[in-house]
């Protein structure tokens, strides 16, 4: 049985786990999931008392910064219990405990989430105009999640927007996106679209190469390398005009898998090697099983053992079939 930091077969440390809480969501963007999506079963979830146990084999294994995702994480009842208990452990393995959120539900929780050990909070938001925003996720809601945005801020949350390139439905309105972010403070990511689940599009309608945006940009203004790093796959810039931090996450047009810290975790316990992969082993079993604490260490070598050299995204021409059949909301942002 193994105690050692998580480690894989290509010698990469693994010191980031995005743990899911709920494959449930109040929006229903149109790269993330159909419109009339089918979610699991309450019974199949794990317990917050289970994702708390699982998170400290994680921490007690050399995970140093847990993402909370989803879905929409703040959806799901009572998840400032677990936020608060994963809380109690920065200091001591765990550095830093972030979100991931769209921040329709961000007004009720960022005092709390600020409280509980939360310092940074990223948020998925891909267009300030009300009617592309309802069009991209199916859903009126904008004022909501600016009302959030508004919220973290004066609770002292650093703030970090989100959004996903999409052709023909944002491309114009990057330049004002990032004008509007750095001017209130925040950095901001612009992430190529992943061909993940049935969305009932075609991923080749949707997908917008960074590397043209960052033509557009860089016709316009002067982008600089950035030393900053949160941890994940983005690679920073400094734009000059603004004075702020443009991150660009390219698992298709500069794959960025040889530096690979992370693993996923559903809300059910399967342990996801690659976002790009189906291949996964079941925690919740392990966790459930009469010897929680031998099997869960099997299952986490395990995991080591199979985590792929790197992801297999391609929307090189309409008609693909998805890299993988799940929905980006079932393994978690």
């Amino acid at each position: 049985m193994s105690s050692g930091v998580l480690s894989d077969r290509f010698g990469r440390r693994i010191s980031y786990l995005r743990l899911s809480v709920t494959d449930r969501c109040d929006l229903r963007c149109v790269y993330c999931m159909a419109e009339n999506m089918r979610f699991l079963p309450k019974q199949e979830v794990l317990s917050l008392e289970e994702l708390e146990r699982l998170s400290a084999a994680f921490i007690d294994r050399g995970v140093e910064k847990i993402r909370i995702t989803g879905g929409e994480p703040l959806v799901r009842r009572d998840v400032l219990r677990l936020i608060e208990r994963l809380g109690g452990r920065l200091g001591r393995g765990l550095e830093e405990l972030t979100l991931t959120t769209n921040a329709t539900q961000l007004s009720r929780h960022a005092a709390d989430l600020k409280a509980a050990g939360v310092r940074r909070v990223n948020v998925s938001l891909d267009t300030l105009d009300d009617a592309v925003f309802e069009r991209l996720t199916r859903r009126r809601a904008l004022s909501l999640a600016l009302a959030g945005i508004d919220a973290a801020q004066a609770a002292g949350l650093e703030v970090k927007i989100n959004t996903v390139a999409l052709k023909d439905a944002n491309r114009d309105e990057i330049p004002a996106m990032i004008e509007w972010a750095h001017g209130r403070g925040m950095a901001m990511t612009l992430i190529e679209v992943m061909p993940l689940g049935d969305v009932g599009a075609d991923r080749f309608d949707q997908y917008l190469p960074l590397s043209a945006v960052r033509e557009d940009l860089e016709a316009r203004w002067t982008l600089t390398p950035s030393p900053m790093r949160t941890g994940g796959p983005s690679r920073y810039m400094t734009v000059a005009h603004t004075g702020g931090v443009l991150g660009f996450i390219t698992p298709l047009t500069n794959n960025f898998c040889d530096g690979c810290n992370r693993v996923r975790v559903t809300c059910t316990g399967q342990i996801y090697m690659c976002l790009g992969h189906m291949d996964r082993i079941d925690l919740r079993a392990a966790l459930r099983g009469p010897d929680p604490q031998r099997d869960l260490a099997r299952a986490l070598d395990l995991a080591m053992a199979r985590k792929p050299e790197r992801h297999g995204f391609d929307i090189s021409g309409p008609g693909q079939a998805p890299a993988a059949p799940r929905h980006m909301s079932v393994t978690g942002g």
